[in-house]
């Protein structure tokens, strides 16, 4: 297995499950974070949220985003990436994504009113990454080229 395919292993182990995220985005030179549910999968983090929150107005007007998430004793990740509204969640084009983010945030997906016209899927594809972290009571650490589907 490439280093590439391992790392993107590692990630998917670590955050291919409802995880808390550290999302930033830039609004007039300002930076602003908040924390978001996202799920890996891929080289993306997808997250429901709503059209209408000043996340996506941001990440509408600039989609540069960066996120962070720290486990401790187990990794830590920051990434870079661009984010990209997919539509309404029970729009036909999503249908089998949302299937699939219903399962994974089941823990508080019913707290979301899935007929409001503005809740969305934000997806995350991530451009570069740095992981660190124990993976079998070894340490392990990964940058991480999404674009180039490369890892060193």
């Amino acid at each position: 297995m490439n280093k590439y395919n391992k790392a993107n292993e590692t990630l998917t182990n670590r955050y291919g499950k409802d995880t808390y995220f550290s999302l930033s985005t830039i609004c007039e030179n300002h930076v602003h974070i908040r924390i978001v549910n996202g799920y890996y999968e891929n080289g993306c983090i997808y997250v429901i949220t709503s059209a209408l929150s000043n996340k996506m107005k941001q990440i509408e007007a600039n989609p540069n985003v960066a996120l962070s998430c720290g486990i401790p004793f187990q990794g830590y990740l920051n990434a870079r990436g661009n984010g990209e509204n997919l539509g309404h969640v029970l729009d036909e084009k999503n249908e089998h994504l949302t299937t699939k983010l219903r399962g994974i945030f089941s823990g508080w997906i019913k707290e979301v009113n899935e007929n409001d016209e503005n809740i969305c899927i934000l997806c995350i594809r991530l451009t570069d990454a740095s992981y660190v972290g124990n993976e079998k009571e070894e340490f392990v650490g990964y940058k991480i080229d999404f674009v180039n589907m490369a890892a060193e």
